[in-house]
């Protein structure tokens, strides 16, 4: 790496770990940093996977009270959450760069219009959030949906956990225990992603240790600007860099 690498990449971890503190949309800070440090797609974004994987774990540590009562309700979601983590994983390494270089645009813009559409998707989900004695029961659709966005988790993951969010949501999970839910649901996503790029040695270590480096500063700034900072304004900076990025790499995809 050179000097100009390890400042982008100690930049981009700062804005990652205080935008996800804050606002959320981290990724696209710290993963064009890495293609711009010079990393192969794949391996951008298997490192950008394993850095986000601690956080993933701390969130769902911190929920595990909300999922007690769960019992046997989870493991067919962890079933789930594991079986298509490790597909989007094997699926990104199958189809290497060239394939992944082509999707970059595509899931950025998926991703990009995720996070914009959150705040609108989240009170359109309001009225269907209830406290209820009893969890909803699985159905082949649900889990199928919740397969889905497990490979997609795999594979890219930037907006997973608003599709989560909002499966669990329309499943009649109230706020509380979706969120907890879709906190442990990432957890056994990110490690079982995380353990298949670390064997297939498609991880930086390297470029993983700065970008960790700046983005445990950024989580720790983030939580303390939190009460400051208009989270508004932070999010359409969040959607103004991800839409920029998506048509950059339009452009430099297709044209």
């Amino acid at each position: 790496m050179t000097f100009y690498d390890i400042a982008l990449l100690l930049a981009a971890g700062l804005a990652a770990g205080g935008m996800n503190a804050l606002a959320g949309g981290g990724t696209f800070f710290s993963f064009p940093a890495l293609l711009a440090a010079g990393l192969p797609p794949v391996t951008a974004n298997a490192t950008n996977a394993v850095a986000l994987w601690p956080a993933s774990l701390a969130g769902a540590w911190a929920a595990r009270s909300a999922l007690r009562p769960l019992a046997g309700y989870l493991l067919p979601l962890l079933l789930a959450g594991l079986l298509g983590g490790l597909l989007g994983g094997l699926l990104l390494l199958a189809g290497g760069d060239a394939v992944f270089r082509l999707l970059i645009p595509w899931l950025l813009l998926l991703a990009t219009g995720l996070f914009a559409a959150s705040p609108w998707l989240s009170r359109a989900l309001a009225a269907r959030r209830r406290e209820a004695s009893e969890h909803p029961p699985h159905s082949p659709l649900s889990l199928a949906s919740h397969g889905l966005v497990s490979i997609y988790g795999g594979y890219f993951g930037a907006g997973m956990g608003i599709l989560q969010l909002a499966a669990f949501s329309i499943e009649g999970h109230a706020f509380v225990r979706a969120n907890a839910l879709k906190n442990l649901i990432s957890a056994v996503i990110y490690s079982v992603a995380t353990a298949t790029f670390i064997i297939a040695g498609r991880v930086s270590w390297p470029e993983l240790a700065v970008l960790l480096a700046g983005a445990t500063v950024g989580g720790y700034a983030g939580g303390a600007l939190s009460k400051v900072l208009p989270v508004r304004w932070l999010r359409l900076f969040v959607i103004l860099v991800g839409s920029v990025l998506t048509g950059y790499y339009f452009i430099q995809t297709y044209a």
